[in-house]
């Protein structure tokens, strides 16, 4: 019973091991993003997460300093 779920542990990580390098062989040739065109190079994953980041950030910010609605006492 034991060597049953060993041997289907084993199987699933095998497909899913075979479906991210399958997933990442599609994204790694993948050209420059649109926004990113005019700036020569491709951007690095650190660069493009960083810009994520900052982006996130930017946008939580905006959000943050907008005042809350308070609702009417009628």
């Amino acid at each position: 019973m034991r060597t049953l779920g060993l041997i289907g542990l084993v199987l699933a990580l095998l497909i899913v091991g075979f479906t991210m390098k399958k997933q990442l062989a599609t994204v790694a040739p993948s050209t420059t993003p649109a926004g990113m065109a005019g700036e020569g190079a491709a951007p690095t994953v650190r660069a493009q997460s960083q810009q994520i980041q900052q982006q996130i950030k930017q946008q939580l910010d905006a959000t943050m300093s907008q005042p809350r609605p308070m609702p009417d006492d009628n």
